[in-house]
């Protein structure tokens, strides 16, 4: 069996940790297991199936500054009690640099460095991050992409591998009964259900979500905004609504283990972020049958159905409004089922095809250094 070690921040519900899930129960786990280095010492929302799916998971110290001297004495001690691990996969944009630098001093043999990102966030590593990303060739042997804007950001000219973020396509697939289920539970009636997965974090401009949501309840009164994860930004993100004065009309539902029948009770999905590489929400909610109003700043190849529509964040929030309307009164869910389901196993976002290239991939590499 090969055991491939992940690197990850922590295993929360999140984009890339779903992302990473999503393969995980797919692949042929009595060929290929995966394992999980983290950089929090608490568990995550995720750790408890993974164990339950043989995996294992160690806690590191975390990435700040100061720790960097205990972190690489922690890394040299851990691959020096763990030499079953040839392959790290590392999927911390500019921070792999770390963990990468750690393994190419135990010589492992295969070091593969992911980009999830066209950007980086502007926290207080931010110049770290910035000469992280521009060393990260020096310590990863492979390279690999959720899509071809991220892959240039971090690699540059190097070639990479494109790693879909695919999901299980009929988990999502719009279900009207799901649909008067999941909106009873949640207290909706007739509302119009404006929708969003993701972190509360910089990078996702919820303060651009939240102006152009008060924008469009002065076409339509009857609007509720659905907001779904956590992050930094959630109190910044309260004390905005309620400066509005929306307090009544917008639900944070926190991390959710039913995310895919959450997308069933929206009506539109809207994602105005400052950078995106290929985020897993918007597959998700495509996959849905929902229309998207995402900004001009996520790369065009995100569109797989054709209910996407991007514009500038310079716009005005009252553009965006009407379009969110204009985008919803247009679409038609369930004529559309079979025609998006074909729409994303035709580029790749079906998990079940994707674990086999994947498995594929890794098997070359092991073949490679044993």
């Amino acid at each position: 069996m090969i055991r491939i070690l992940q690197c990850v921040n922590d295993m929360h519900r999140a984009g890339l940790e779903t992302m990473l899930m999503n393969y995980y129960r797919n692949i042929d786990r009595e060929k290929i297991q995966f394992d999980f280095l983290t950089h929090r010492p608490q568990r995550s929302d995720y750790d408890d199936e993974i164990e339950s799916l043989g995996g294992k998971i160690y806690y590191a110290p975390r990435l700040y500054p100061q720790n960097y001297p205990k972190y690489f004495k922690w890394m040299k001690q851990f691959f020096s009690e763990h030499p079953e691990y040839k392959i790290i996969h590392s999927h911390i944009d500019a921070m792999s640099y770390l963990p990468l630098k750690a393994a190419k001093k135990a010589n492992i043999p295969v070091r593969i460095a992911h980009s999830h990102n066209t950007s980086i966030d502007k926290d207080f590593k931010y110049l770290l991050k910035q000469y992280f990303r521009s060393r990260i060739t020096t310590v990863a042997t492979d390279y690999c992409t959720c899509g071809q804007e991220a892959g240039k950001f971090l690699f540059g000219n190097k070639d990479f591998t494109f790693i879909p973020n695919a999901i299980e396509v009929d988990k999502f697939l719009y279900d009207k009964d799901l649909r008067n289920k999941k909106r009873a539970e949640l207290g909706i009636k007739d509302e119009f259900v404006v929708g969003h997965v993701g972190r509360l974090s910089y990078q996702k401009n919820h303060k651009l979500l939240i102006e152009i949501f008060n924008s469009l309840l002065k076409l339509e009164r009857n609007a509720l905004l659905i907001l779904v994860g956590v992050g930094e930004k959630e109190e910044e993100i309260k004390k905005q609504i309620h400066e509005l004065g929306l307090d009544s009309k917008v639900k944070f539902l926190g991390n959710r283990s039913d995310v895919n029948e959450l997308y069933q009770a929206m009506d539109v999905f809207v994602m105005p972020s400052l950078f995106e590489g290929l985020p897993l929400g918007l597959v998700e909610a495509q996959a849905a049958g929902l229309p998207c109003i995402l900004s001009d700043r996520i790369a065009s190849m995100t569109k797989i159905i054709d209910e996407v529509q991007f514009l500038k964040l310079e716009a005005s929030d009252q553009v965006w409004a009407d379009a969110v309307l204009k985008e919803a009164a247009e679409n038609d869910r369930i004529k559309n089922q079979e025609k998006i389901k074909q729409q994303l196993r035709d580029r790749n976002f079906d998990i079940r095809l994707n674990c086999k290239q994947l498995a594929k991939r890794y098997q070359e590499l092991w073949r490679g250094v044993n």
